[in-house]
C-alpha cells in the first residue's frame, strides 16, 4: 500500500521508468545498501518531484532505505536512484548503522555450553 497521494499500488514498470528517468540502480556508484540510514537533511520544497518530496516527508528521522522502500511503495531500485539524486543535491544525508556489538555474556555462556559438550 503506497502512501503518496494519487498512485496506484499495481505500478507498471513504466511508470518506475517514469520516476527515474530510465536511470538504473546506482548503489554501486552511491554505497548505498538496504540498512543504510537516511536522514533528510531539509523540508521539501515547491516544485520538487513528489517521490524526492516524499522520501524527504518520511525521512525526518533516520530510515533505513528497506524501511523508506516499504513505507513508499517502490522497489528498493527506484528508491535507490532517487536517493543519489537527493544525495548529490545534498538534501538527504547517508549514514552507516551503528554497529552492533557482540554480547559478551552470551558468546561466554555458548562457549561453556560446547566445553560441556
Amino acid at each position: 500500500m503506497s502512501q503518496v497521494p494519487g498512485w496506484d499500488d499495481d505500478i507498471g514498470p513504466e511508470r518506475l521508468y517514469v520516476i527515474t528517468g530510465g536511470r538504473s540502480d546506482p548503489s554501486e556508484q552511491t554505497g548505498l545498501d538496504l540498512v543504510t540510514l537516511i536522514v533528510a537533511r531539509q523540508d521539501p520544497q515547491v516544485g520538487m518531484q513528489p517521490e524526492h518530496a516524499s522520501i524527504l516527508r518520511v525521512c525526518s528521522s533516520p530510515l533505513s532505505v528497506a524501511e523508506i522502500s516499504a513505507y513508499l511503495g517502490l522497489p528498493v531500485s527506484v528508491i535507490t536512484v532517487l536517493l543519489a539524486d537527493l544525495l548529490t543535491e545534498e538534501r538527504v544525508e547517508a549514514r552507516s548503522p551503528a554497529p552492533s556489538l557482540p554480547d559478551i555474556e552470551l558468546i561466554e555462556a555458548v562457549i561453556h555450553g560446547l566445553r560441556n559438550l
